[in-house]
């Protein structure tokens, strides 16, 4: 795709990116798919697809008791259990405020290790990393954020998010619609969303302004980005997903190249019909 060839003008030493189509296809890459980047808080999407495996396996369910009083696992995966960004410490009522919370996530991952007695690790690899062959994926700490992982193994995961094999078609559904609707949050690096729309484990697109992907992207459009300058998209309204990851820090820089590359991809695949 020749819109790919925009990231030679991004001010990174290294990025590589994919874009995937919903039978798994990929329409154009860019950079060294094999180069292993750290993700940051593309973690996020991966540790939550273990924790619906999970859900269906019957190990959890989504609305038991997990993080703080009165928060369930829905709520851990939502962003919605009151739990500060960085420490187990509660700042408002489960349900009530969409508070970004990498604490969060990590509250989850011990659950979820306590009620399967397999390190969250070791559960991710066994759940989602090996059924789809992410060979060069690890999580080496962190569920929120110390995923390291290739572009090659993304476009397995963005084709798994299109065409699920490892769960039902109704929980990856219901994993990226809005959770909790109308809450109000922070997005970080974006400031104060009203509404804020979360899915479970997923940013939901919706109709917020300012936003990493594009302002073509449908409002269905999910997924993630990360602190270590890379991002992942679903477009069901185009059956395309886009997956760049680089080694520079998310800034301005990314902040004004992300929407445009988003925008190029999608003109080009419309034109592509």
């Amino acid at each position: 795709m020749q819109s790919l060839g925009m990231i030679e003008n991004w001010p990174v030493p290294t990025a590589a990116a994919a874009v995937v189509r919903a039978d798994g296809s990929v329409a154009g890459s860019y950079g060294p798919l094999e180069h292993r980047f750290p993700l940051a808080s593309v973690t996020k999407p991966l540790a939550a697809y273990a924790a619906l495996v999970a859900i269906e396996e019957g190990a959890v369910e989504l609305d038991e008791p997990a993080g703080p009083e009165g928060s369930t696992v829905r709520h851990l995966l939502a962003h919605t259990s009151g739990l500060a960004f960085d420490e187990a410490r509660p700042m408002a009522a489960p349900g009530t405020r969409r508070i970004y919370s990498n604490a969060g996530f990590e509250v989850l991952g011990d659950h979820l290790a306590k009620a399967t007695d397999i390190p969250f690790p070791q559960y991710l690899h066994e759940a989602v990393l090996a059924p789809l062959g992410m060979t060069s994926t690890e999580l080496a700490g962190s569920p929120a954020k110390d995923g390291v992982s290739t572009v090659a193994d993304l476009i397995r995961f963005a084709a798994e998010l299109q065409a699920p094999r490892l769960l039902a078609s109704q929980t990856l559904a219901e994993a990226t619609r809005v959770v909790f609707p109308g809450l109000a949050g922070v997005l970080p690096g974006y400031g104060h969303q009203k509404p804020n729309d979360w899915g479970l484990g997923f940013e939901i697109r919706d109709g917020k302004a300012p936003h990493w992907t594009g302002a073509a992207s449908s409002p269905g459009t999910f997924g993630h980005f990360g602190q270590s300058g890379t991002f992942l998209w679903v477009d069901p309204a185009v059956g395309a997903a886009c997956v760049a990851l680089t080694d520079r820090d998310f800034g301005p820089w990314a902040v004004e190249a992300w929407p445009v590359l988003t925008d190029a991809v999608l003109a080009e695949l419309a034109g592509r019909r």
